[in-house]
């Protein structure tokens, strides 16, 4: 997609020339610019089948050779898989997008049988035979017979051109060097997101670059991040809030029953239902005696209303007090001694301190959903502190509150909020791996229901295959970088659209930092090798050089006493 008025993507990172060869003279460039308008001209082979969604192609060798030695690098590719070629139709052009090839077995050894699949359509300009006015879909097939025809550069530039709809830039367009590539902000949130591949390709600071480009086009917005590494904090310094364990002051009485649950019980079998019970009762009365409970007439024990635990581990010593003594008090102990070791556990003092009794619900919102934004739309949660046994509980208030928020502002003026999981496989796992948190549940029910109520969900893993079935199928744009694990593409390739499959199977061949983009947030599938990000805007996730950093020395002791000191307080 470029802009061809230049005005949505006028801040085109220019390309480094520092190396490039001596400029050719102006007579030198109109002759590779005839050779390439000639070798377009000519067809490079013919089309022998037509499906629904693709064909097959028979291609000249010949000219798929001469074709390789074009200056256009869209004609030099042409034929190969991946590449785009081009079928006349009566009045315009079919894109299709070549998904393999095989040598032609009827005895022809100068041509080559390829399938493809059909991308969109176009009007052809008579007097120039260019394309214009491209189109996703396709009304008009050809017949057997019909001609191909190499896709230049400038075709691509017209098929990828923006449409007027607000987009980002995000890098060029394989295999080209200037054609700018932009995803359509609305369509790519409006019905979620996924950023997939395996560790080491350049995942988190994609993830960080699109982030950026949506804060730039939208410096009100109201973006919430689940960042479990600690990864993205150097990325948003500047441009955004960083909460974790010192500063983030999440309130415990935010939680729901379930969560309650999970924090408190660790019983298994009719212990846990027991303690379910009890739990419920205790924590209800706890929550009733709250001015604010007065207030509202009936509540819940899922209602929002601050308590004490000390209230809450009176109230189960009460409960205590009234059994007889045949009856087990065990179940009363379990949970009061949960709760006085979570008030005493230093590392749970961001959540369970005695600090955080008072109505902060409106505070703690606005200040996770950046509202107001005040220049800063993005909210990193560091959750890399957060002890690993309530980690995906606070993941679960926090996508919770999200999706209540939304349900319960729908008489206010809309405020969508993106929220950004990373390691999302950790979350939303599929049955195999599913554990029964909360977490899992609230979030599959955002990617089912959020975009009704003006929540964008972003799901960024390198383990496409653990996640919930059903998840990835909710996201509307795919966003792939190359991933490793036969598995995982088998599961990607289930969830894009047909139209994609050419460029699916280019997913194992990508390079570092390129991806396939496909689905909402484009018009067609395409290849992208993403933009430089500056030094300061990437995340902490660069690779250590062990060859380097073995070949330092000096200050070891002193780094093995701070870390161990550090070690020992937890942080604290």
């Amino acid at each position: 997609m470029t802009d061809m008025n230049g005005s949505q993507f006028a801040n085109a990172t220019p390309v480094d020339q520092s190396n490039a060869a001596p400029a050719a003279s102006p007579q030198e460039d109109d002759l590779r610019a005839a050779q390439s308008a000639e070798c377009a001209r000519q067809p490079i082979g013919v089309v022998l089948e037509i499906a629904g969604s693709g064909s097959a192609i028979a291609l000249d060798l010949q000219r798929l050779n001469e074709c390789m030695a074009d200056a256009d690098p869209s004609i030099a590719l042409a034929g190969q898989v991946g590449s785009q070629i081009k079928i006349k139709t009566n009045d315009g052009w079919l894109l299709a997008s070549v998904r393999n090839q095989r040598q032609d077995r009827r005895g022809q050894a100068n041509s080559v049988i390829a399938n493809i699949d059909f991308m969109g359509e176009g009007m052809e300009e008579k007097l120039t035979g260019k394309i214009h006015s491209f189109r996703r879909g396709v009304t008009r097939y050809p017949i057997p017979g019909a001609m191909v025809y190499p896709a230049t550069t400038e075709d691509l530039r017209q098929i990828y051109a923006s449409d007027g709809r607000s987009a980002i830039q995000i890098g060029t367009v394989y295999p080209t060097s200037d054609i700018r590539a932009g995803m359509y902000i609305d369509a790519m949130l409006g019905k979620h997101f996924a950023l997939l591949g395996s560790t080491g390709t350049g995942k988190s600071t994609s993830a960080a670059l699109i982030l950026h480009r949506i804060c730039q086009a939208a410096p009100q917005g109201h973006i919430l991040m689940i960042d479990p590494h600690g990864e993205y904090s150097a990325a948003f310094r500047n441009t955004g809030m960083i909460f974790d364990v010192s500063n983030l002051q999440m309130p415990y009485w935010l939680m729901n029953f379930e969560e309650h649950c999970e924090v408190l019980l660790k019983s298994s079998g009719n212990d846990l239902q027991n303690d379910r019970d009890i739990l419920a009762k205790c924590l209800l009365a706890a929550r009733s005696k709250n001015r604010l409970a007065e207030t509202m007439g009936k509540i819940t024990v899922d209602s929002p209303i601050p308590y004490l635990l000390s209230d809450l581990t009176g109230m189960i010593q009460d409960e205590m007090g009234k059994l007889d003594k045949a009856t087990n008090t065990a179940p009363y102990m379990r949970i009061k001694t949960k709760i006085d070791e979570l008030k005493a556990d230093p590392r749970y003092q961001f959540m369970f301190s005695g600090m955080l009794v008072g109505d902060t619900m409106a505070d703690f919102i606005g200040k996770i959903f950046r509202m107001p934004s005040d220049g800063k739309p993005i909210s990193i949660i560091d959750v890399s502190g957060v002890p690993s046994d309530i980690t995906s509980t606070v993941v679960a208030v926090l996508s919770r509150l999200t999706f209540d928020f939304a349900i319960w502002s729908r008489n206010e003026s809309t405020s969508p909020i993106l929220l950004v999981c990373e390691e999302a496989h950790r979350y939303v796992p599929n049955e195999r791996n599913a554990d029964g948190n909360s977490v899992g549940t609230i979030l599959s029910r955002i990617a089912k229901e959020g975009r009704k109520y003006g929540i964008s969900l972003g799901l960024i893993t390198q383990r496409p295959s653990d996640l919930a079935e059903g998840v990835l199928s909710q996201c509307g744009t795919i966003i792939s970088m190359r991933l490793n694990n036969d598995r995982d593409q088998d599961f990607v390739r289930a969830a894009m659209p047909e139209g994609a499959r050419g460029f699916l199977d280019s997913i194992p061949a990508l390079r570092n930092r390129e991806c396939i983009v496909c689905g909402e947030g484009v018009s067609i599938p395409i290849r992208v090798s993403f933009d430089n990000l500056e030094e300061s805007k990437r995340p902490a996730s660069e690779d250590p050089s062990f060859v380097d950093l073995w070949n330092q020395g000096g200050g070891e002791e002193e780094k093995v006493m701070r870390t161990v000191q550090r070690w020992r307080s937890q942080g604290a």
